[in-house]
């Protein structure tokens, strides 16, 4: 139904393209819920965005919009406001059409084909396998496994990835910091102040010790470090990783490839990069200026080094690739994976980053530009912290971990589906703060336990129906008169309803989850407040054993709100309640 209206938009701002193609640009009209019942059913700002690109004044596309659109039998009313915005009504059989395409198409109603055969690789949490996940990560898997459910309702082919950072100095960081607590189970007394800053001493180490020592015993006391360290840096990366799956699962997140770092090196993607970002003419021999934050008496050494033209794509500076001592920089490796995803035949990325890898944004769009010689693009989202709280007051840190909360303590505590839903109920770029006893709180003024309650009464209702009744028949719900369903709390449900593929579509073309839970908590709201209506106008209840014709119709609706709500429900990763304790 919206793509009708999209169709005709459409085609009122095509016959302004004169020399430009906009057919690519179709799925950037959108259709929009007014906050203020007054401006209408729906708006668009199409007049708005296309007016630069069709170099035609809004108010001339706007009345081109009006015009097609007042030819269109559904609609009962069309206006402009402001700048340019178009104002529609509609007739009620227009909400009342969306009934039966809910039952029909279920999870797939929110489903298009904007992106069909199209890949996307999603690379997101990758963790350096040094530790436990900590909140950080919870937020960023709980992001990447949201926004890869959302691209698939586009019909993107998803990949969902994690990156394994197993090369450089961390990895022999944490193989020396195991030896060391392998001396320890061996009787040796080590002192705290014998790691360094760069080191590891969470208690997970030891038990990693203890798992060593069941291998070798004391095949490797008295070694020199030049015997073990790969080894033991190679075990940790793998029983460390083996650690962060299974985290992950316990989040409810599953990747669908893992990629290593080393490995890459072994292939010497490195210096692939190199040739090619080199026969485009995007590297020279040349000086950094000096960083920010060091003065003349720093720790800076000026040097020639050979330079990526970064600011050829938008950079602010032009970046490393090899460090003094020869080595790749952490840059060039970066620039290697993304070179592999290219190889894979990815022409669009997304990747996931700390709000603490802001300056990453521009470089990392900057190498995939080049490599791809500009046919791959990557988007890229940072999110901030997680503050945790009980009781309003920050919660102390895990000693198990390390200096940090693991997303293993959020979790046990207060369970998968909540740790989800809060992860992505806000923008990303905003930070969170995460009350334990709030979010688990049994109340309407928790959001999830008020969606989750709004499906539970949905339930109890269908049961209700069910035990009194019998069984119901799919075919009569769609079968049902729709037109019964005309007071405003019944309108006011539809709606929300209707928009759910629009609203899915503009999430997923954002990349912004945080849309998904908001959206959910306004069906509920339309949902509870049909539930009170019907509870002072037995009019409006969904059963009645005097109208049976009646009670179909609003069941249908409550179907179709039931269908919402689990698609919602899938797309968050979290489990449906038909019931509440």
């Amino acid at each position: 139904m919206f793509q009708l209206i999209r169709d005709l938009i459409f085609k009122a701002l095509k016959q302004f393209a004169v020399s430009e193609d906009i057919e690519h640009f179709r799925e950037r009209i959108l259709l929009n819920m007014p906050s203020d019942p007054s401006f209408g059913d729906l708006y668009t700002n199409a007049a708005m965005f296309f007016t630069k690109k069709l170099e035609v004044s809004p108010k001339v596309l706007a009345n081109a919009i009006v015009s097609v659109l007042e030819g269109c039998d559904v609609i009962s009313g069309v206006s402009i406001a402001g700048p340019g915005f178009v104002n529609i009504n509609v007739k009620h059989e227009f909400w009342h059409g969306f009934i039966n395409e809910i039952l029909i198409k279920k999870e797939k109603y929110s489903e298009t084909d904007l992106k069909h055969g199209e890949t996307v690789n999603v690379e997101f949490v990758s963790a350096n396998p040094t530790g436990p996940l900590h909140t950080g990560h919870a937020r960023n898997a709980v992001f990447g496994s949201v926004a890869s459910n959302l691209l698939e309702k586009l019909g993107y082919d998803v990949t969902r990835e994690f990156y394994i950072n197993d090369q450089g100095n961390q990895i022999n960081s944490l193989a020396r910091s195991l030896y060391l607590r392998y001396l320890e189970v061996l009787g040796a007394n080590i002192a705290e102040d014998a790691f360094g800053d760069d080191m590891y001493c969470g208690e997970y180490v030891k038990d990693l010790a203890e798992y060593l020592y069941g291998i070798y015993q004391d095949g490797l006391l008295n070694k020199d470090e030049s015997a073990w360290i790969e080894d033991l840096g190679k075990f940790s990366v793998k029983k460390m990783m083996e650690n962060i799956v299974k985290d992950l699962e316990t989040i409810g997140v599953v990747m669908d490839r893992y990629t290593s770092e080393s490995e890459l090196y072994k292939r010497r993607l490195p210096e692939e990069v190199m040739a090619i970002i080199s026969e485009r003419g995007d590297t020279y021999e040349g000086i950094l200026p000096r960083p920010k934050g060091i003065d003349d008496d720093g720790e800076w050494e000026e040097r020639p080094q050979l330079l990526f033209k970064s600011t050829k794509y938008g950079d602010s500076i032009d970046r490393a690739t090899r460090k003094s001592d020869g080595t790749w920089t952490y840059f060039a490796g970066d620039m290697a994976y993304h070179l592999d995803k290219i190889k894979r035949g990815y022409s669009k990325m997304v990747s996931v980053l700390g709000a603490d890898h802001s300056g990453y944004v521009k470089r990392l769009k900057a190498a995939v530009q080049s490599l791809s010689n500009g046919a791959s693009e990557i988007e890229i989202r940072l999110y901030q912290l997680v503050n945790f709280l009980e009781d309003g007051k920050p919660v102390r840190m895990s000693k198990r971990a390390g200096n940090f909360i693991s997303l293993r303590d959020v979790v046990d505590k207060v369970g998968k589906d909540v740790t989800r839903y809060m992860m992505i109920s806000r923008h990303h770029d905003v930070m969170i703060d995460f009350d334990f006893k709030k979010a688990i709180e049994c109340s309407m003024d928790n959001p999830l336990f008020y969606i989750q309650y709004a499906y539970a009464r949905i339930c109890s209702v269908f049961r209700h129906y069910t035990t009194n009744f019998g069984e119901l028949n799919e075919e009569e719900l769609c079968d049902s008169d729709k037109s019964v369903l005309s007071d405003v709390a019944e309108i006011n449900l539809l709606k929300m309803l209707s928009f759910w593929p629009e609203r899915v579509r503009n999430a997923a073309l954002a990349i912004e989850p945080h849309r998904i839970p908001g959206c959910l908590q306004e069906v509920a709201y339309y949902f509870h407040a049909l539930w009170n209506v019907g509870k002072k106008n037995a009019e409006l209840r969904f059963i009645s054993a005097d109208d049976r014709a009646g009670t179909i119709s609003r069941l249908s609706l409550l179907m179709a709100t039931k269908i919402v709500l689990e698609d919602g429900f899938k797309l968050m990763g979290i489990t449906p309640m038909s019931e509440m304790n």
